[in-house]
């Protein structure tokens, strides 16, 4: 605490991401990267962007990027005033709770979500009320019934990594047509059945916000770019705000990468098909070795063993460097968050839990 904090920064309770440690030869699966590179015509985009034309400012408007997002989802019926683009879906999300959440009424949330929504409730000053999950981890639409300002959930939720069908928040939609809902979809390329993205409802309900990023199924992590779909009030709303903030959020190496990223469809498919892949082999495993796990709809997944200690395990998987989440936290405690990796990374993860597991 400093004399010299504004009285907000007194109250924050900050954030705090997975960590990056930096040690050799290790296996990390902490923080939901994606396990493939880039595709390689991100790569070449961003070598052909990297030239004299970096002394000059980029498109404030992102306006390929924008179109390039438009023409992915154009199916739904989306044009690129329907699309919002920031410097990661954080800050994206950051601009959502200004323009849009900051109202007279609770925002609701669920209890077992994203843990930025109550950072941001607070650095905002919006008041908000989290809906408890049911005993299983999943979302009653039905709890989300008092008067508020405006909801958000993470689809698929995190660290749990289960979801609700469109079906779902179509109901809640219907149930909230005076309130903004923002469905956080950082995961849902990874979703399976009738997991799909909220963005096909978007010109349906004029009060939905759809959120993703390029850090997971688009391989990019690196390279912070999120963007959000919706009815073109909503985002007319971000992009004040943006241009009251940082009219230029996105460099010209970012917008050219993410561009290509969204273009190159087949790599995107195939990536996103391995990761699904090895993770249903993972989860496999992990229920021969004792554990019940989740059904996961993202690229990570949730973990209890039916006798170990979570933390014993995590702490024995440090020590053999393989780097997963623990979460130190009622009801989230007895469970291990692990990303999946490559087919090699997730074997030698599955081995050192054996390991553990069987010593005395």
């Amino acid at each position: 605490m400093s004399r010299y904090w504004s009285s907000i920064v007194n109250k924050l309770t900050p954030y705090t991401p997975g960590e990056q440690p930096q040690i050799d030869n290790l296996i990390k699966l902490n923080t939901n990267e994606n396990p493939y590179g880039p595709s390689p015509n991100v790569t070449a985009a961003i070598a052909q962007a990297n030239s004299d034309s970096l002394r000059k400012y980029p498109d404030p408007n992102a306006t390929v990027l924008k179109q390039a997002i438009a023409n992915y989802y154009s199916h739904f019926g989306i044009n690129e005033k329907n699309v919002f683009v920031g410097n990661s879906s954080d800050e994206v999300l950051g601009h959502a709770f200004r323009a849009l959440l900051k109202q007279d009424k609770p925002l609701l949330f669920p209890d077992i979500t994203y843990s930025f929504y109550p950072v941001y409730c607070d650095l905002f000053e919006i008041q908000y009320a989290q809906v408890p999950l049911r005993d299983d981890f999943s979302i009653n639409i039905d709890d989300f019934s008092p008067e508020n300002g405006g909801i958000i959930f993470a689809n698929p939720n995190a660290p749990t990594g289960l979801a609700l069908s469109l079906g779902e928040i179509r109901r809640l939609l219907d149930a909230h047509t005076d309130s903004v809902v923002v469905v956080d979809e950082a995961y849902i390329d990874f979703a399976d059945g009738d997991i799909s993205t909220a963005i096909e409802l978007v010109n349906e309900y004029p009060n939905l916000l759809v959120t993703q990023t390029v850090s997971k199924s688009r391989n990019l992590a690196g390279l912070r770019v999120g963007l959000a779909v919706g009815n073109a009030e909503l985002i007319d709303g971000l992009e004040r705000i943006k241009n009251s903030f940082h009219p230029y959020a996105l460099d010209s190496l970012a917008l050219a990468g993410a561009t290509a990223a969204f273009e190159d469809t087949d790599y995107f498919e195939r990536c996103c098909q391995k990761v699904k892949q090895t993770r249903a082999h993972f989860t496999s495993e992990l229920t021969k070795l004792g554990f019940t796990v989740l059904a996961s709809s993202t690229n990570f997944v949730f973990a209890k063993h039916q006798s170990a200690s979570a933390k014993v395990l995590f702490e024995g998987l440090r020590e053999n460097k393989v780097i997963v989440r623990y979460f130190d936290k009622p009801r989230l405690n007895e469970y291990l968050r692990i990303s999946i990796g490559t087919d090699q990374e997730m074997t030698q993860c599955t081995q050192v839990l054996a390991t553990l597991l069987e010593a005395p």
